[in-house]
């Protein structure tokens, strides 16, 4: 079985490939498990993106780490030719030293180290969809979401490209086994068929 993942920043074009992918293959040869976010009923119940200290970052890892340890139950307990993950524990891990380079958390190293004691999944390959950050923001502004809301904090620039830095230059070697890096910056179409043309070639 090959495990799969899809990153990239919020934006990038993960939810348009990945919908294409479940529409272009057969759900018994390929199993799409959801993004960690979309496992909560209520919103409110998603641990900020921007934590105000250590301890709350320390927190928002353990709450997502229950998820991943719902998508190893269900992977364990079916019969799955390949996984494709909408997100993996490099985006909690990615996040982690991307909060220590901006406020000095210190909590990467205890995460790593967590990361060991807690079941998971780690991916054969990656697609690191990278988008620029005034791509990025356009694509927020047309999907509706004016200059007049709140920060958004997923897209401020240092965070951005401290979060990218972990898949992009991978001094911190991240968890999976393979960065495979997809330029987002093409249309929806294009990305989505890189992204399926690469999944059918692993899985075989």
């Amino acid at each position: 079985m090959k495990v799969i993942a899809v990153e990239g920043p919020s934006y990038a074009g993960k939810t348009t490939a990945l919908h294409h992918l479940r529409t272009n293959t057969d759900p018994a040869d390929v199993a799409i498990f959801n993004c960690y976010v979309q496992h909560f009923a209520e919103p409110r119940d998603i641990p900020p993106a921007r934590t105000e200290t250590a301890a709350q970052q320390l927190e928002a890892f353990e709450v997502f780490m229950k998820i991943e340890a719902a998508r190893v139950a269900r992977i364990s307990a079916g019969a799955f030719g390949a996984i494709v993950l909408d997100r993996s524990v490099d985006t909690l891990m990615a996040h982690a030293q991307a909060m220590d380079r901006l406020y000095r958390f210190g909590v990467y190293d205890h995460v790593r180290r967590r990361l060991e004691d807690l079941p998971h999944l780690r991916p054969d390959h990656t697609i690191y969809l990278d988008v620029s950050y005034e791509t990025l923001r356009l694509r927020r502004k047309t999907a509706g979401h004016g200059e007049t809301e709140p920060e958004y904090f997923l897209h401020d620039p240092a965070f951005l490209a401290h979060a990218r830095a972990y898949f992009i230059a991978p001094r911190l070697s991240p968890i999976t086994r393979e960065i495979t890096v997809v330029p987002g910056e093409q249309s929806a179409e294009v990305v989505a068929g890189a992204v399926s043309s690469l999944v059918a070639w692993w899985k075989r």
